[in-house]
C-alpha cells in the first residue's frame, strides 16, 4: 500500500523562462488558465486600504509562479464606483484610486516580460450616470440628440408618472428612473437594467458603436491581449421595448430569451469587433460574459467570426454531483464542437459565492449563499472540483484567492457592505461583498499583507492560516495543490486543449474519464470508493491508498493518473 499526497513542492524560480515561452504559443487561448484579479481586493501599494494597479504589478511574479497564462483585470476605469467600477465615467482613463495610465502601461509591460497576458474588462451595455454623454443628455433636455445614445422615453399615465414598460432591474425595482428636467419639472425616464447610476446605451445609435470601436483600439494600442465583455448578452434590446408581461422577472433569467437579453442583434456588433481585433498581432481575444438559457445559445457568441470564449455559467451552477457534472460537460463539449470554440470552465468569480462555501452547503441553494456551511467539507470538495475542472478539455478560469482555499465571508457587518444590490431590497441577493474581501498574503499585519493601511472590507482572523505565506512550500496545502496541478497541466500532452473525453465505467457517484494516457477520477459521493489503479498517480486532492491493483478514493476527492 502507498499513499499519495495532494501537492508537490513549490516550483523553483527556474520555471519562469518556460512560462514565458509557453505564453507565445499559437492558439494559446484554447487551453489557457486565466486568473481573475479584482483590483480593489488583490494588493494595496499605497496603504489606503484599497487595492490598485501598482499592487497588482508587484504581485505578478506570484501569478507567474502559480502557473497561469493570463490575468483578467476587473474594471479599473474612472468611475464613481456605484457598482465597484462597472459604472464607467471614462473608458480611456484609470480611476485615481487604482493609479493612472502610466501604471496600467507598466503593468502590461511587466506582465509581458514575465510571460503573462493581460485581459481587461469592457463594459459596453451601460455607462455611469457621470459619463459626459449622459450628463450632457440630461442638461440638454428632451429632444436632445445625446439622449438618443441612451434609452430615454416618456412615461405612461396621464402625466407620464409611470415607467415606459414593465421591465425590472437586475438589482431590484423598476428598470427605469424618471429625471428632473432642466426647468425643474418631472420629465422623461431612462432605462437601466442594473443600478440607476448605470444607464443603458442605445446600440441602435451609430455613435455608440463608433465610440466602442475607438475604445477597443485605445487599449489594444496600449498592449492588452484581450477583453472580457461585461453583460455581453445585453447590448441589444428588442425593437419597441415591449412589456414582458410578468413580475418576478429575475426568476426567468437564464430560462428564457428576454426582450433585453440575448437578442440576435448582438452578434452583428461582435462581428465588427472581431475585424478590429484581427488587425492586431499576438492573438488577442474576446471573452463573453453571456448569461443565456442554454449552452447551445452560448455557443452562438463564439462562432468563428465572433468572440473566442464565453463563460460556462451552466457549469458554475452545477452541484457537486457526478451525474449532473457529466451531463453539463457533455452538453458543453457538444455545443462548442460545431463552432470550433474551446469550452471554458469556471467555479468562482466576483459575482457568486466562492465555491469552497457553495460546496460546504446543501445543493440547490443557488450561487449566492449566506451560510458558512461545513468548512472542512467545502474545502475538500473545492480542491476536488478544481482538479476535475483543470482536467477537462478547454480553458479554465481561477478567481483570486481560490488557490488559497478561501471561503466566502458570510458575516460581514451591514455597515461595511457596498454591493448596490444589497441596498435595493429586491433583485440579486446583494451579498457579493463576501467573495470580494481582500486576500491575505502574510500571517500578520493590519491586512495580512494586503497593504499597510487595513482593507476596505474586514478580513476574518482565520485568514492568517490561509495566507500565501502560511501555505507557501507546505506539502498538501491548497496553494501547492494549484501550483502542482498547473505545472502538470503544462507538462502532460493530453491535458489542455481538446473537445472530447472518453468516459470510463465507475461506481455510483464517481466520474472517471480518459484523455489519451491521462485519466481523471472524481468521487463526488459521501463515501470512499474502490476504483482501478489506472497507472501512476500524478496528483490527488487528498490522500489515496493503492493495493492489489486498486485504489481507495476517499469521499470528495479527485485523482489524476498517467498510464504512460
Amino acid at each position: 500500500m502507498s499513499q499519495q499526497h495532494s501537492a508537490a513542492p513549490a516550483p523553483t524560480p527556474t520555471s519562469a523562462p518556460a512560462v514565458a515561452t509557453v505564453a507565445k504559443r499559437r492558439d494559446w487561448w484554447r487551453d489557457a488558465v486565466i486568473y481573475q484579479v479584482y483590483p480593489r481586493s488583490f494588493a494595496d501599494s499605497n496603504g489606503d486600504g484599497m487595492g490598485d494597479l501598482e499592487g497588482v504589478r508587484s504581485r505578478l511574479p506570484y501569478l507567474r509562479d502559480l502557473g497561469v497564462d493570463a490575468v483578467w483585470l476587473s474594471p479599473f476605469y474612472a468611475s464613481p464606483q456605484a457598482d465597484a467600477g462597472y459604472d464607467v465615467a471614462d473608458y480611456r482613463a484609470v480611476d485615481p484610486m487604482f493609479g493612472n495610465l502610466l501604471d496600467a502601461d507598466a503593468l502590461i509591460r511587466d506582465a509581458r516580460e514575465l510571460g503573462l497576458r493581460i485581459i481587461v474588462d469592457l463594459v459596453p451595455n451601460h455607462s455611469s450616470d457621470q459619463h459626459e454623454w449622459f450628463k450632457r443628455a440630461l442638461a440638454d433636455g428632451p429632444g436632445s440628440p445625446l439622449r438618443e445614445r441612451y434609452h430615454f422615453r416618456p412615461g405612461k399615465g396621464d402625466d407620464g408618472e409611470l415607467p415606459p414598460n414593465d421591465w425590472e432591474s437586475i438589482f431590484g425595482g423598476p428598470a427605469w428612473t424618471r429625471v428632473t428636467e432642466p426647468d425643474g419639472t418631472p420629465g422623461e425616464w431612462y432605462l437601466h437594467l442594473f443600478a440607476p447610476e448605470q444607464p443603458d446605451f442605445n446600440w441602435e445609435h451609430p455613435a455608440v458603436g463608433d465610440e466602442f470601436r475607438s475604445i477597443l483600439r485605445f487599449w489594444l494600442d496600449m498592449g492588452v491581449d484581450g477583453f472580457r465583455i461585461d453583460v455581453a448578452h445585453g447590448l441589444v434590446k428588442e425593437h419597441g421595448l415591449p412589456d414582458l408581461g410578468s413580475h418576478e422577472q429575475l426568476k426567468l433569467l437564464g430560462n428564457d430569451v428576454m426582450p433585453f437579453f440575448d437578442q440576435d442583434g448582438v452578434h452583428d456588433i461582435y462581428r465588427q469587433w472581431r475585424l478590429i481585433l484581427d488587425e492586431y498581432s499576438g492573438e488577442r481575444i474576446f471573452v463573453a460574459e453571456a448569461w443565456t438559457p442554454t449552452v447551445e445559445r452560448t455557443a452562438n457568441y463564439v462562432r468563428p467570426d465572433e468572440l473566442h470564449q464565453a463563460f460556462n455559467f451552466q457549469y458554475l451552477g452545477t452541484a457537486w454531483d457526478a451525474e449532473e457534472l457529466r451531463a453539463v460537460v457533455d452538453r458543453t463539449l457538444e455545443a462548442m464542437r460545431p463552432v470550433n470554440a474551446p469550452a471554458t470552465w469556471v467555479l468562482s468569480n466576483h459575482d457568486v459565492t466562492r465555491h469552497a462555501t457553495r460546496f460546504a452547503n446543501p445543493a440547490g441553494l443557488g450561487t449566492q449563499i449566506r451560510t458558512a456551511g461545513d468548512r472542512d467539507l467545502g474545502l475538500r470538495r473545492a480542491r476536488a472540483a478544481t482538479l476535475l475542472m483543470l482536467a477537462l478539455p478547454g480553458s479554465a478560469y481561477v478567481y483570486q484567492g481560490e488557490e488559497l482555499g478561501l471561503p466566502d465571508v458570510v458575516d460581514l457587518p451591514d455597515e461595511v457592505r457596498q454591493d448596490p444590490a444589497y441596498f435595493r431590497g429586491a433583485g440579486q441577493d446583494g451579498f457579493r461583498d463576501g467573495c470580494r474581501v481582500p486576500i491575505p498574503w502574510t500571517r500578520e499585519g493590519s491586512s495580512y499583507g494586503f497593504g499597510d493601511g487595513g482593507s476596505w472590507l474586514p478580513q476574518p482572523a482565520s485568514w492568517a492560516a490561509l495566507s500565501v505565506e502560511a501555505q507557501d512550500g507546505v506539502e498538501g496545502s491548497t496553494l501547492e495543490l494549484y501550483r502542482a496541478a498547473l505545472r502538470l497541466r503544462r507538462s502532460q500532452p493530453d491535458l489542455g486543449a481538446g473537445d472530447a473525453v472518453e468516459w470510463l465505467k465507475a461506481p455510483e457517484g464517481v466520474l472517471a474519464f480518459r484523455r489519451g494516457e491521462f485519466v481523471c477520477v472524481a468521487n463526488t459521493s459521501g463515501e470512499s470508493a474502490r476504483i482501478p489503479a489506472y497507472g501512476r498517480v500524478l496528483l490527488a486532492s487528498g490522500e489515496i491508498a493503492e493495493v492489489d491493483g486498486e485504489a481507495k478514493l476517499p469521499a470528495d476527492t479527485t485523482v489524476w493518473f498517467t498510464t504512460a
